[in-house]
């Protein structure tokens, strides 16, 4: 995937995440179940991790957010939420196609090794057999002068 096609998919995110916190912040049902329960979480887990780096340890208690800031906090995670989703989902698929991508090549590549192989090894049969057959026709010129058909200086060096 190109860098502009990971900005397309940016700019297609944020849109989405937009449309979703509207309708977040429309819909009670939504904004109960949805967004307030991770907003109070979130702002509770915010409240123990900074009074503990100040050095005042656990709070007793932590005021939950009212509902405004809940849902209007909610929205945004969920937004953010969003792109995060859509953005680790482009970089599987991505992954996933470059594995494909490398997967065919390194079958490309065995296949040539294979098809190297046998040529190889259909040459050395070949070479063999010539082999052979260079031995039996040396064996036979040198009855060759025996049998009168090639002179004494003719005859093969063996």
């Amino acid at each position: 995937m190109t860098f502009d096609s990971y900005l397309a998919v940016r700019q297609v995110s944020k849109p989405l995440a937009n449309v979703l916190k509207q309708r977040a912040k429309k819909s009670p049902v939504f904004r109960r179940y949805v967004c307030m329960p991770p907003a109070q979480f979130y702002h509770w887990l915010e409240v123990n991790i900074k009074m503990r780096m100040l050095g005042l340890g656990k709070p007793d208690e932590v005021a939950p957010l009212n509902e405004a800031a809940a849902s209007e906090l909610g929205a945004e995670m969920l937004g953010e939420f969003t792109i995060f989703l859509i953005g680790a989902g482009t970089l599987l698929l991505e992954y996933a196609r470059q594995s494909r991508k490398e997967k065919r090549k390194e079958e490309a590549a065995e296949a040539r090794l294979r098809e190297i192989e046998a040529r190889l090894d259909e040459l050395a049969h070949h070479a063999e057999n010539q082999k052979e057959e260079i031995n039996i026709i040396s064996k036979e010129m040198i009855k060759l002068p025996s049998l009168g058909i090639l002179s004494k200086k003719d005859k093969p060096k063996s």
